[in-house]
């Protein structure tokens, strides 16, 4: 048995930093320990541990960093204290995250080790993260738990909610909308064992959208009051959400019970005469499987108008359902308000003393888990990007902005019409790339374009190869019109100075290393070399892995180099060399179905090993070019994959079926045939699990 140690933090009360350390080291049979004391500040003893085998010890000390800092958050934000005297981590190589089972929490070792040569910036904020959630579920889960499976997004929504924006919108875009609008659509209380994490999180987002900071907090307050150490349910939360504020939340509890993502709809209007500017707002659901009618929803619009000179106007009244309503209370400015939209036919919200036309800013913070259209112009959408206060709003512009272009130049390309980038977009990226005064970070995911998932979930019949041309050509022609300025973010942004995982840092090597992608992508030498360059010399693992995947995104013998000589030296660490596994699975690289193939057979390869089934077959149905190849290969691969993974792990299986085969119709004639021939194949499989019969058998009667 191999020798298992743990990174053990004994902590008296909260205070840390006026602690010093003492290490006593202790052993039980193949079991042992490092402890660090810290010295009491008051009355009471807790210690943490973190268990992993002895070699990786050393890469716990983040994740203790972590474990600490959510315990800090949880008694700060919402009062509440660790129960227990003890708290244990165990990392091994698990089939999902982690499991919150009370005092000794099973983690998937990916989110607890971590060191500079091994983990990349994402790494250390997923540790983060994930540690922070399950800590969190002590009591949103163990302390007050759900009463039957049903009320999950209870437990983990509200968890996730305390875990987590862009990075959530993102995630929510490119896995939740799709699933909405296919065979898997289902409410956040779901009829069914489905997971509802993110969505979840979403609506328990709202409730603080609508009541504020304060009035969340009051909920939460009753919520453990009413129910720690009994089993409930969604109308309990949201019971003590309302009975705390003395709220009215109308037909609210629709969240959980009806599918789909509403599509809000609104148009715009000035008086000037009259010195008022009106929204006027609708909302649709589309029907979905066992669900064709439905009610309208309760959505809570987060709005900010802006003047000429970018700043944001503050808000007196607002005329709504026959009644002006006062938004500022207390003499106070308030440049940001909340309508509620609660029905289907057009509301009609108009603000007064408005002095000129203002630009909206809609939907602030992603007040609410829909989608939206509205009639902002490109120049409505250019202003908001270079003046919008609010930061999610401002990558949104660009965002609704290039997904406008890219839908454009799909329809060019659909029609043999040339692909011409439209110059007031190259303009306007390269005045965000040139204005020092921007967040590095955030300037970083604005010139990141909407992934291809994105686009093909807003097309009537999706189409992974025009997506896919017309995205490379947008990145090559920005590359190629912009080389001198994303060459000097490069160089701008090197540092030799020791890592450190912290905002400025973290931004640091953000925008360098989606710099270096645009350029490598321009096949030019002088960038591979620079590319090359920039992956001998790296001092940490999320620049090298960057310029790893800058290198290898296009074929040849200097790509098959680069890779070799990276497994070369990183072969004896397995978190690492899934990293390597998912690089190579995930490339567009045309029929990469075959090399993948070929990663299957690899020694380091264990289909029995969850992180490497999601590294190698995860990462090959992230591409969409190739998972949808025409010829079928790719929903061939992943059949044949999903019915071996059945007999050896059938959650996972299960899972892989939901999340690619189950839009299947959103695609082509020729795709459809293909995926629904692959589908029927599993399906006439015998002893084919509960699980993965479910998700195929919804798939396919959609």
């Amino acid at each position: 048995m191999e020798t298992w140690r743990a990174a053990n933090i004994i902590l008296f009360g909260r205070i840390l930093s006026r602690s010093r350390v003492i290490y006593l080291p202790w052993s039980l049979g193949n079991w042992r320990a490092e402890m660090t004391h810290l010295l009491p500040a008051q009355e009471g003893k807790l210690s943490l541990k973190i268990w992993t085998p002895a070699e990786d010890l050393p890469k716990t000390a983040y994740a203790m960093y972590s474990l600490k800092a959510a315990m800090k958050w949880d008694e700060d934000v919402f009062g509440l204290e660790y129960d227990l005297d003890l708290f244990n981590i165990v990392a091994v190589d698990f089939k999902i995250g982690a499991m919150e089972n009370k005092s000794l929490n099973i983690f998937n070792s990916l989110v607890v080790l971590a060191s500079p040569e091994t983990a990349t910036d994402a790494d250390y904020a997923l540790i983060f993260g994930v540690i922070g959630h399950e800590y969190f579920h002590n009591w949103t889960g163990n302390r007050v738990t759900c009463r039957d499976w049903f009320q999950l997004s209870l437990k983990e929504g509200l968890t996730v909610f305390r875990d987590q924006r862009v990075g959530d919108v993102s995630r929510l875009r490119h896995y939740q909308f799709p699933q909405d609008a296919g065979a898997m659509a289902h409410p956040v209380r779901p009829h069914s064992y489905i997971k509802v994490y993110d969505k979840g999180a979403e609506v328990v987002r709202m409730y603080k959208t609508l009541l504020g900071s304060q009035g969340f907090r009051k909920g939460m307050d009753l919520y453990f009051k009413r129910h720690d150490g009994k089993a409930v349910t969604c109308e309990d939360f949201y019971a003590a959400m309302q009975d705390a504020n003395d709220a009215d939340f109308a037909n609210f509890l629709l969240w959980y019970s009806q599918a789909g993502t509403p599509l809000v709809k609104v148009n715009t209007s000035y008086n000037p005469e009259g010195h008022t500017f009106s929204l006027k707002i609708s909302q649709e659901i589309p029907p979905t499987p066992g669900q064709s009618v439905k009610e309208p929803m309760f959505i809570p619009i987060a709005v900010g108008l802006l003047d000429s000179t970018g700043k944001d106007i503050p808000l007196s009244s607002i005329y709504h359902n026959g009644a002006l309503q006062p938004v500022s209370s207390n003499d106070e400015s308030v440049t940001t308000t909340i309508l509620r939209v609660t029905k289907v036919k057009e509301e009609e919200f108009v603000f007064t003393d408005i002095f000129e036309r203002p630009v909206p800013s809609l939907l602030r913070g992603y007040s609410a888990p829909v989608r939206l259209e509205a009639d902002l112009t490109d120049d409505d959408l250019f202003f908001l990007l270079a003046n919008d206060s609010d930061e999610f709003n401002r990558w949104e512009a660009g965002q609704i902005l290039a997904r406008k272009l890219m839908l454009s130049l799909v329809n060019d390309f659909q029609h043999n019409k040339p692909l011409v980038l439209n110059s007031r977009f190259v303009d306007g990226f390269k005045r965000i790339l040139c204005d020092s005064s921007l967040d590095k970070e955030f300037v970083a995911k604005v010139i990141t374009l909407p992934g291809e998932g994105e686009i093909m979930d807003m097309m009537e019949v999706a189409d992974p190869d025009a997506v896919h041309t017309v995205r490379s050509f947008i990145n090559k022609q920005l590359a190629s019109e912009l080389r001198s300025e994303f060459l000097s973010i490069v160089e701008n942004n090197r540092s030799s100075e020791e890592y450190v995982f912290d905002h400025s840092n973290m931004a640091r090597r953000a925008l360098k290393n989606v710099a270096l992608a645009y350029l490598a992508s321009l096949e030019d030498q002088e960038f591979t070399n620079l590319a090359l360059q920039e992956y001998k010399t790296a001092t940490n693992m999320t620049e090298q892995l960057a310029a790893l995947a800058s290198v290898a995104q296009n074929p040849g013998k200097t790509r098959d180099d680069v890779l070799a000589d990276f497994y070369d030296k990183r072969q004896n660490d397995y978190l690492v060399v899934n990293k390597w596994f998912y690089l190579q699975a995930l490339f567009d690289i045309p029929g990469n179905v075959e090399n993948v193939r070929k990663l299957l057979n690899h020694p380091a390869f264990d289909l029995r090993n969850p992180n490497k089934v999601y590294a190698v077959i995860g990462g090959f149905c992230r591409s969409p070019v190739n998972f949808h190849a025409k010829d079928g290969s790719g929903y061939e691969f992943l059949a044949n994959i999903v019915l071996q993974l059945d007999k050896i792990n059938p959650q996972i299986a299960s899972e892989m079926v939901s999340n690619h085969f189950s839009t299947w119709r959103r695609f082509d004639d020729i795709r459809q045939k293909l995926a629904k021939a692959q589908l029927e194949k599993i399906m006439s499989t015998n002893g084919l699990s509960e699980n993965v019969f479910e998700t195929a058998s919804k798939s396919l009667a959609a």
